[in-house]
């Protein structure tokens, strides 16, 4: 599985690079605190895949990247998905190494 640091994703972010994030966590957990990607929570993701790009880089996480790493599984596996990279270490590693001052639960 491809994988992206949280150092990655910021620079990706800085250098406003054409990708998509997308969130698999629940609505409560995006409440407390988040990236501004897609909000698609895993129970979601089958009904869901139209609104997954297929033409650039998509970058999936959750809360610590066990989540995220198993929807990409599926993803690769149903629906040929090529282009995912999972959030190495997901939301708390960026609250760790990144925004000290993000909620973190």
């Amino acid at each position: 599985m491809k994988e992206k640091t949280v150092e990655e994703l910021k620079a990706m972010l800085d250098h406003q690079e054409d990708f998509q994030l997308i969130d698999v966590r629940e609505a409560y957990e995006y409440d407390i605190c988040h990236l501004n990607g897609l909000l698609i929570p895993m129970g979601e993701i089958p009904q869901r895949t139209a609104e997954i790009a297929t033409d650039k880089p998509v970058i999936i996480h959750c809360r610590s990247g066990k989540r995220s790493a198993n929807i990409i599984a599926y993803l690769e596996s149903n629906f040929g998905f090529s282009n995912l990279y999972n959030l190495e270490g997901g939301i708390l590693a960026w609250a760790d190494r990144i925004d000290p001052g993000m909620e973190k639960y």
